[in-house]
């Protein structure tokens, strides 16, 4: 038998309704052999004891339910957002409040780069900027011969300078949708969703697929995990070949990488039953740290990008009521295939209309092949109201809620997206646990940075970054956060067998805190310094 180790802890939340606090847990075969008191393991024989993190606060490793793999490598192109972040390596990026200072900050970087060579920068939203939105113009005075490409934060639009444009011969004969066009019916550099982008990221050389595989991007993601206290995560849109496989098999194979990941394979443009075989094969393929199996849908778009499918009354301010990446048809053919073949989906879900049609291809295909233990995940749910969550219980269907959105959008959502009323009740954790939904909350990192405690923030407190209390109502508990950010969210993944609590039998893996959760005031929740991790009984300080 293995050895035996004891870790003592400050305190221990277990998430265990059965012992929901400790001082101790054993550790075996990088196992949870048993908790409790510092003679919890004395029956199993000889232990070592280790008091390196007696100081410290330990939690089930935070689960992130819904990220993406680039969260690291993004870091490699330069950042153009509003917000200051920080990368894995720790430094921080100042954000930028004005267009001047985006176009200088581009200038900066294009110095840098050799002649000719594409600038590609991520981060920018213009929904903060009180001028007229980004174009090629503004662009062009970055540099009119350098094709340069402006990933905005939700990843669902981007802006391009006129060098970029003629690349992808979008010009006034253009008739593709996304492609938004002036007065003059010249493309403005703005494109809107995957149709109108994918051109330009082909010659550009801007592949998420590269920026989502391989060495470098698995291990600056999962220092980003790290960081955020986080042991399991989600790379939510993989477009994983055979070769990338074989890559995340070796690296995540190895003892010091520490964290699981949970790849989806992308559905967006796959024939559904070619997609649903590839899935079970990848299943068959899991190992302990690497979960294969499910799929990704993406629906319609972003609602602060105005691309979501917004529900009547549709936009405060009258713009055209959103686009779809995957077409009602499409979703209907993706899901029957899906539940027949026993492939469970991630799907995305932004606005009311989306989730309005996934909830009825997910019923219809349930008619047809049911399925009870599916675990469905809606992703994102953010228009979702009472109606639609009691539905999705009917379902069986989970949803994972990104209530990072009532911080970094929320007064912009009251204001120029949706209104009062539906921004109130956007994220609504409350109602969905109310429901009798299993629910998780995330972060989309690279779309908001990934920290689980600053996701159970926002939802607990319902704060924008105006400082007011967005929905009241909606609020949930500190102690339910943390279950949905622990718990909740394995549950979602079809791990809570191994993950999600510190109880006999589960896997070593646990978030290393700075302070107690539940003893500080909800208000600094997301002040709790997260010190590391530990991941298969495997120490892993920041």
């Amino acid at each position: 038998m293995a050895d035996i180790t004891v870790f003592k802890a400050k305190k221990i939340i277990t998430m265990d309704p059965s012992r929901p606090e400790a001082t101790h847990v054993a550790v075996q075969d990088g196992k949870i052999l048993a908790v409790g008191d510092a003679n919890c393991a004395d029956a199993w024989g000889q232990v070592s004891h280790d008091d390196s993190l007696a100081a410290h606060v330990l939690m089930p490793g935070f689960v992130e339910g819904h990220a993406h793999m680039m969260a690291g490598k993004m870091w490699d192109f330069a950042y153009a957002g509003y917000h200051d972040r920080i990368d894995p390596a720790g430094t921080l990026h100042k954000g930028m409040t004005t267009i001047d200072e985006v176009i200088a900050r581009l200038k900066e970087r294009a110095d840098t780069l050799p002649a000719g060579e594409p600038l590609f920068a991520w981060g920018f939203d213009p929904i903060f900027l009180p001028t007229e939105r980004l174009n090629r113009t503004h662009l062009d005075a970055v540099s009119k011969d350098r094709p340069i490409a402006v990933m905005f934060s939700n990843f669902h639009l981007m802006c391009v300078n006129s060098a970029a444009l003629e690349m992808a011969e979008f010009d006034e004969t253009t008739n593709v949708e996304g492609v938004i066009k002036d007065d003059a019916n010249k493309p403005t550099g703005e494109l809107q969703e995957m149709a109108a982008m994918f051109p330009i990221m082909r010659r550009l050389g801007i592949d998420f697929r590269e920026l989502s595989q391989g060495e470098g991007a698995m291990r600056s993601y999962a220092e980003v995990c790290k960081r955020a206290g986080v042991t399991t995560v989600t790379d939510l849109y993989s477009q994983m070949e055979e070769e990338d496989l074989d890559t995340m098999l070796r690296i995540t194979g190895a003892d010091d990488f520490a964290v699981r990941i949970v790849p989806a394979l992308g559905a967006t443009g796959a024939q559904p039953e070619v997609l649903a075989q590839r899935a079970l094969a990848l299943k068959a393929k899991s190992t302990d740290k690497l979960r294969l199996g499910a799929v990704k849908l993406m629906t319609d778009g972003s609602i602060q990008g105005w691309t979501g499918r917004v529900k009547w009354p549709h936009y405060v301010g009258g713009q055209p009521n959103g686009l779809w990446n995957t077409t009602p048809d499409e979703i209907f053919a993706l899901c029957e295939a899906m539940y027949k073949n026993g492939v469970q989906m991630h799907i995305h879900v932004n606005a009311d209309e989306a989730s309005e049609v996934s909830l009825d291809a997910c019923e219809a295909a349930a008619r047809k092949h049911p399925w009870p233990g599916a675990r469905h995940v809606f992703q994102h749910c953010q228009m979702m109201g009472p109606d639609q969550f009691a539905r999705a219980r009917e379902l069986g269907i989970c949803t994972n809620i990104f209530s990072n959105h009532i911080w970094y959008f929320g007064d912009q959502h009251v204001a120029l997206t949706i209104g009062e009323d539906r921004a109130s009740r956007m994220d609504a954790a409350r109602s969905a646990l109310d429901a009798g939904l299993n629910v998780a909350l995330h972060s989309d990192a690279p779309v908001t940075p990934m920290g689980p405690l600053f996701t159970a923030w926002c939802a607990v407190n319902r704060q924008t970054m105006s400082g007011r209390t967005l929905g009241a109502e909606q609020r949930i508990t500190v102690a339910e956060a943390l279950r949905l950010i622990t718990l909740g969210a394995a549950y979602t993944l079809k791990l809570d067998d191994e993950i999600g609590s510190i109880e006999c039998g589960k896997i070593a893996d646990f978030a290393i805190l700075g302070e107690d959760p539940l003893a500080v005031t909800p208000e600094t929740l997301k002040d709790v310094p997260v010190l590391g991790t530990v991941s298969g009984g495997m120490v892993h300080l920041v």
